[in-house]
């Protein structure tokens, strides 16, 4: 026995049930791929906001330290500045200023020694300079190159006849460490890279001689 026909009625209620469920499958899969998506984008936002705040606490805390004198550091005032093509014998290796050659050397990475009357010419021109033992293990020295190679007026270089293994110099002031993941080295350079201590702040550290 054939089933009745559904009356023009029944018809719509059945479409209007299947496009209600259709709307509710589309609104299950979009909940599902916009959810996923929030929870995905708002665990990145969560992951660089981490960083970035970890990053401007440590440039803050940087910056505090270097609003003070640096432990351990050196103060060597009342340097004569005059310029000299003669040898000069300094009393301290590397030397924190005094007469030097009229040409800067270049800021920058240097692999060999570099000239150190003009390494102190860059000294009075705001340089720091990053020195180290030349038997100094490897990634030391590379951690030092990562350092120096991110600012300017910043020298970095071997010295031959240093005592620490590691050594910051600007102009009248020193601090000497054992290792190249001391935090005060960047407490250092912040604070005297540029420093109130230069005798000629803004005087250029390119423009001279490679090494």
């Amino acid at each position: 026995m054939a089933a009745p026909r559904k009356t023009s009625e029944e018809r719509t209620a059945i479409l209007k049930a299947l496009q209600a469920k259709q709307r509710a499958a589309r609104r299950r899969r979009a909940w599902l791929i916009y959810g996923t998506g929030a929870v995905l984008v708002g665990s990145i936002i969560a992951a660089v906001t981490f960083v970035v705040v970890g990053e401007v606490r440590q440039r803050e805390e940087t910056k505090a330290a270097a609003s003070r004198p640096v432990e351990g550091e050196q103060d060597y005032p009342d340097q004569s500045r005059n310029h000299t093509r003669e040898p000069v014998s300094y009393p301290r290796t590397p030397a924190t200023g005094g007469d030097h050659a009229p040409v800067w050397t270049n800021c920058g990475i240097y692999t060999t020694p570099v000239e150190q009357t003009q390494a102190v010419h860059s000294l009075e021109h705001g340089a720091v300079w990053l020195s180290y033992r030349p038997d100094l293990a490897k990634d030391q020295i590379a951690e030092l190159t990562g350092i120096a190679g991110t600012q300017d007026y910043l020298l970095l270089s071997p010295v031959t006849d240093q005592a620490s293994p590691v050594t910051a110099t600007a102009w009248g002031k020193q601090l000497s460490v054992d290792n190249a993941e001391d935090e005060r080295l960047a407490a250092f350079i912040t604070r005297y890279r540029q420093g109130p201590q230069t005798p000629e702040p803004g005087a250029v550290c390119t423009g001279g001689v490679q090494g």
